[in-house]
């Protein structure tokens, strides 16, 4: 039974066991209740308070099970696996998951979760568009966790992946489990076109064999695609020690048909310097920048930008602006020159690739600073919408 919605009602309690015949009788008697299958490691059980002891003994008097209280002190992050960890050893049973209360093993048995759960996961893909044509030109394929037991936001996973040091186990996953949907769309034949798609990677895992320029394109096409239909997206999560090296598996990326996109350009590690070393074919401007570059005080943010289409020009890179959600942000964009925009005003994450939402631009039209909530229009066979 999967679910997906937090308990609501008060105290929160975890049980855990390997006993399939209490949790079966558990769920029959609280209905209410939220049941997770670890894989080969037991069940646990989420309740209020009717989820006691006393219950479990009168429902399985033989069974061993564990049972602790979900600290909602505790940071959302951690808190289920510190309860999961306190419910095992309350069972005798340490042996069983080998959880303790330290942040190291909370951080790797986030990471064992997500990666149990590979079926579960769901890729959303979101269009990126040309600002004069108002088209799709591409998709980013955005990874969307799903993580019952304990609910994470992709970046959340994506740092576990990094402090726990498994940044090349984590690409793999997400890579792979991304073709694969792609491949089933289009072998679903609801696409009427072609399409480009862009697959973030971590810097630390182009460096890794796994990621090598002939080894990534065997992977790509055995998905359907030609490497000149991906984008490789990077975006850094720490400082990047080996640059000289990161440029030659960039270049041979670009050599094979890969696009190449620098994430996130603005913020952290992404500097000028950095770009210009590594010659991205694509640069995305951070959301932060973006954000109200169309209000009274967005002059800075306008300076800003046009110094990135200025840059971009003379490297020869388009220019995407992240995180559009207003349509005096989008004309203020249009105006500094900027190639293609990403947003939710554009479109927001769908199942399927989907062309933008048509915005009206005339001038006649009052503009109103106000977020867009309307769906995306499906990209559909025999359909130009």
């Amino acid at each position: 039974m999967r679910f997906v919605r937090r308990w609501r009602g008060g105290e929160e309690r975890l049980l855990w066991s390997r006993d399939g015949t209490l949790v079966m009788r558990l769920a029959r008697h609280l209905p209410k209740a939220r049941i997770v299958e670890l894989d080969d490691s037991g069940w646990c059980v989420l309740g209020g308070e009717e989820l006691s002891g006393e219950l479990v003994t009168a429902l399985a008097p033989a069974a061993i099970f564990g049972l602790a209280e979900v600290d909602p002190l505790e940071p959302s992050s951690v808190r289920h696996i510190a309860a999961l960890g306190r419910a095992v050893a309350a069972s005798g049973n340490d042996r069983g998951l080998g959880v303790q209360e330290t942040p190291e093993l909370a951080t790797r048995r986030l990471l064992d979760y997500f990666f149990t759960l590979r079926g579960d996961h769901q890729v959303a893909f979101q269009p990126i568009v040309d600002l004069r044509t108002m088209r799709a030109h591409e998709w980013e394929c955005l990874f969307r966790p799903q993580m019952p037991l304990l609910p994470q936001s992709i970046s959340g996973v994506v740092d576990a992946a990094v402090v726990g040091r498994r940044p090349v186990d984590f690409d793999l996953f997400v890579v792979n489990a991304t073709l694969e949907r792609i491949s089933e769309i289009l072998t679903s034949g609801v696409l009427a076109f072609a399409m480009t798609f862009a697959i973030n990677v971590l810097p630390a895992s182009l460096l890794a064999s796994h990621f090598e320029a002939g080894l990534l394109s065997d992977r790509i096409r055995k998905a359907g695609l030609s490497p000149r239909q991906v984008v490789i997206e990077c975006t850094e999560q720490q400082a990047i020690g080996d640059v000289a090296r990161l440029k030659r598996r960039v270049q041979a990326l670009r050599r094979q048909g890969f696009g190449f996109a620098v994430d996130d350009a603005g913020a952290g590690y992404a500097s000028f310097n950095l770009i210009a070393a590594l010659e991205p074919s694509i640069i995305k401007i951070d959301r932060q920048i973006v954000s109200r570059i169309g209000n009274r005080d967005g002059e800075a943010r306008k300076a800003l930008v046009e110094a990135f289409v200025g840059f971009s020009g003379r490297i020869g890179a388009q220019l995407v602006a992240e995180g559009i959600e207003t349509r005096r942000d989008l004309a203020a964009l249009r105006q500094c020159g900027v190639d293609f925009g990403q947003g939710f005003l554009l479109g927001r994450p769908a199942s399927l690739p989907a062309q933008p939402r048509r915005i009206r631009t005339a001038p006649s039209i009052r503009v109103i600073d106000t977020p867009a909530w309307d769906s995306p229009l499906p990209v559909v066979a025999g359909s130009s919408r």
